[in-house]
């Protein structure tokens, strides 16, 4: 028998506690650049707020040889004199130039630039607003109702401003769906939602959430065997409230029942991952969260225990399912050196969001 006071504190670790104190960011640590426009990049700068705004862009950090290649990421090292607030510029290949101005470095150590428009013809470029990812709203927070009789929870993550994809069975019954965003407030979903129950998806608006959205994988195909990698809440209430990565391989081509809309793959996945994304090892979605097979289930059928079989909607039926919605997603081509799993997991964080549905 366990000791009385040993099983007493198992009990205690296994419930929801107090979240612990973080320390503060520090001004000197490396930051992450992506280039997210769909063209490669010819040149990279970095300096302190406010140079960009005089066009004081300094060295260009890329090699002459080396362009930045659409969803690749370039690691900036800055000293720490120079502090948390940045100016970023990419300039393409194209001749178009893509901007982020006065960003905290230190609070968000991946930095995305998206949009992209051409330099005024003095040479001074033209202000890329769409390509900077605007501060929170002042929407007013919606907090959980702490007295809901009946309450589960799920993942979901931003493919454009205000919207958010998730699972239909995730969402599905809902008096109401509040969600956690990555900068810790709660927002509410506006109805009606956009479903699709055959695929098992919903697309929910949500106001107060800018960014940034993550985009699908263009090419190459998906293969057997690609790496990716599965984010979001899992378990919530036993588990701890941030969010969990798991690592795996895309298993098969189709999903189950020979289900031609999704993928098999052995990046773990419990309750709550539903409706999270899965991504390539460029950080580019490539699909969507949706099950894991009833290994009792199949245990009393079979007399065998199946392990680790998961599934999720493919990245192209997601985009169809988008477009029917009327939202155009972003997408990426996922092609030079691919990303560690740290750096694929801190892409998805800044827009993988914890939804609760209250009944």
């Amino acid at each position: 028998m366990p000791h009385p006071f040993r099983l007493a504190l198992l009990l205690l670790l296994l419930l929801p506690g107090a979240a612990s104190a973080q320390g503060s960011p520090q001004a000197g640590q490396p930051f992450h650049v992506v280039n997210r426009t769909g063209v490669p990049a010819k040149e990279l700068n970095a300096v302190r707020t406010p140079r960009g705004a005089a066009s004081d862009w300094g060295r260009n950090l890329l090699s002459p040889d080396r362009p930045l290649p659409p969803g690749g990421g370039f690691r900036v090292n800055p000293a720490e004199s120079a502090g948390c607030r940045f100016d970023l510029r990419l300039v393409l290949e194209d001749g178009r130039e893509a901007m982020l101005q006065d960003q905290d470095i230190c609070a968000n150590r991946e930095l995305a630039l998206q949009a992209a428009s051409r330099p005024l013809p003095s040479g001074r470029p033209a202000p890329a607003t769409a390509a900077v990812v605007p501060p929170p709203s002042n929407v007013p927070q919606q907090r959980p109702n702490q007295n809901a009789r009946n309450v589960s929870t799920g993942s979901g993550f931003l493919v454009a401003p205000d919207r958010v994809v998730t699972n239909q069975h995730v969402v599905n019954g809902c008096d109401r769906i509040v969600m956690r965003a990555p900068d810790g407030r709660w927002l509410a979903a506006v109805p009606p939602a956009r479903v699709d129950n055959d695929l098992d998806l919903a697309l929910l608006a949500v106001p107060g959430l800018p960014g940034p959205a993550l985009p699908f994988r263009s090419g190459p195909a998906v293969r057997r065997g690609d790496g990716v990698v599965a984010y979001g809440f899992p378990l919530a209430g036993l588990l701890s409230s941030d969010a969990k990565l798991t690592r795996g391989e895309v298993n098969g081509l189709a999903g189950l029942a020979d289900n031609r809309n999704q993928y098999q793959i052995s990046a773990e996945v419990q309750p709550g991952n539903s409706g999270g994304p899965l991504l390539d090892m460029h950080g580019n979605i490539v699909g969507v969260v949706v099950s894991k097979l009833n290994a009792q289930r199949i245990a009393r059928v079979t007399g065998d225990i199946a392990q680790n079989i998961n599934f999720a909607v493919k990245g192209e039926a997601a985009q169809v399912f988008l477009r029917r919605a009327g939202l155009t997603p972003l997408v990426a081509e996922s092609s030079g050196p691919e990303r560690g799993t740290a750096d694929v997991g801190e892409i998805a964080n800044r827009s993988t969001l914890f939804i609760r549905c209250e009944r």
